[in-house]
């Protein structure tokens, strides 16, 4: 039997990193190294039994199951898909399981209610099911559910608030045998989601040891005639700012989702060596969790 890993595949907000039509430096020194390119939002996980379960359906999953694979060499059709909610990243790749592409079968895919009835309203995912490729299953909030029978973890949604245009909007904790990995990569604000206590007792009254946490924008001064209020993120600075430096006993937080104007993306910015002097990190594609207590 195997340990259940937790592989990060992608980091960037919907558009990645560097996002199309981007002229601006921030985008442009992304373009000359590689190495800085960063996907959009997605994690692999593969349990106990050796199946294997993807969070998020990314357009750039060709390049994401390269670095899946890298970290665990598994073979064969992925066991189970996740969705968290229906903005662009985390669905524009659903199409690829489909016949042009891996030609899926009876793939379960698991999200909320609102989710499964978008996906019904909307004739190219719609035939998805009509083909059998898919098989939308929806979940009940804060009630864990094992992706696959045998896999040795469960995932527990918790519905926070962020844009409904679409779908309603979850964070999901996969709990494995030992540990507990949150994947929260989109909310519109932490007072909403808070309801008045701190980020450290919201993540311990959800049991968590490792927090992958919404950084999309580093403060309010970022995008260029856009209004911030219709991209609703909680900042990094604010999260630090509440945060306060890392304590012994408190989760590992990694920041993910940054938008390609967030100077956390630049290695060598002055932001990033505030977070990383606070004791806080970025999440990078290859980070590799196991979820077994030592």
């Amino acid at each position: 039997m195997r340990d259940v890993r937790v592989t990060v595949l992608g980091t960037a907000q919907d558009g990645g990193v560097p996002q199309p039509g981007c002229a601006r430096d921030c985008c442009q020194r992304i373009r000359s190294n590689d190495a800085l390119r960063r996907f959009p939002v997605s994690l692999g996980v593969v349990g106990k039994d050796g199946t294997t379960h993807l969070i998020e359906a990314s357009r750039a999953m060709g390049e994401q199951f390269e670095i899946w694979h890298s970290v665990d060499p598994v073979e064969g059709a992925i066991s189970s898909l996740c969705i968290t909610h229906a903005h662009l990243g985390h669905v524009d790749g659903l199409g690829l399981f489909g016949k042009e592409a891996m030609g899926a079968k009876n793939l379960t895919l698991h999200c909320s209610e609102s989710v499964a009835e978008l996906i019904e309203s909307n004739p190219l995912w719609r035939a998805l099911r009509e083909d059998g490729v898919i098989i939308p299953t929806a979940w009940n909030s804060n009630e864990a559910f094992e992706p696959s029978p045998g896999c040795g973890f469960t995932i527990r949604p918790v519905l926070v608030p962020h844009r409904d245009e679409l779908s309603d909007n979850h964070a999901v904790i996969i709990e494995g045998p030992g540990l507990n990995l949150l994947f929260m990569p989109d909310h519109d604000s932490w007072d909403e989601t808070l309801c008045g206590i701190t980020i450290r007792q919201w993540l311990s009254d959800l049991g968590v040891n490792i927090a992958l946490i919404d950084g999309t924008f580093w403060d309010g001064n970022e995008l260029q005639h856009r209004d911030m209020d219709e991209i609703p993120h909680p900042t990094v600075s604010e999260s630090l700012q509440r945060l306060g430096s890392r304590e012994a006993d408190d989760p590992d937080i990694r920041f993910l989702h940054l938008n390609h104007t967030n100077p956390l993306c630049n290695p060598s910015s002055p932001e990033l060596a505030e977070l990383t002097a606070m004791g806080w990190s970025l999440a990078k594609e290859g980070d590799s969790f196991t979820l077994e207590r030592l």
